[in-house]
């Protein structure tokens, strides 16, 4: 298992990982596999879409602030609700295919981080299946 420091700079953002999972199939020559992306964080969460217009990522973001608001009537005291259920939402897992040590993404998808309580420093952890 491997761990990928993502640190965030907004109260909402979305990463792109992308790059930094690739580099870990390069770094351990991995041919071919079942990549698990995992986020053990119960404010961010993990997601695969568009990685090549940002606004798609920013539209993410906006729909996600509409649909959840930040300030409703929530009870959880530390004030960051929202962060949780946009969390939820978008879930804490993501699996991708390695063949060719090429993550099998399609020509427009790559893998983000969302932040939903930022910033903050965090963990991704990536395990593979053989």
């Amino acid at each position: 298992m491997w761990e990928i420091s993502v640190s965030s700079k907004k109260r909402n953002e979305m990463i792109d990982i992308t790059y930094d999972i690739q580099k870990l199939i390069d770094e351990e020559n991995l041919m071919e596999g079942h990549l698990f992306v995992y986020v053990p964080h119960t404010t961010a969460g993990i997601t695969i879409n568009e990685g090549a217009d940002p606004s798609v990522q920013r539209d993410i973001i906006e729909t996600l602030k509409k649909l959840v608001p930040e300030n409703a009537d929530y009870m959880h005291m530390e004030g960051n609700s929202d962060a949780h259920i946009k969390a939820s939402i978008l879930g804490s897992s993501v699996t991708v295919i390695i063949k060719n040590k090429k993550l099998m993404l399609g020509t427009w998808q790559h893998i983000f981080f969302y932040e939903g309580d930022g910033p903050r420093n965090r963990k991704v952890y990536i395990d593979i299946v053989k």
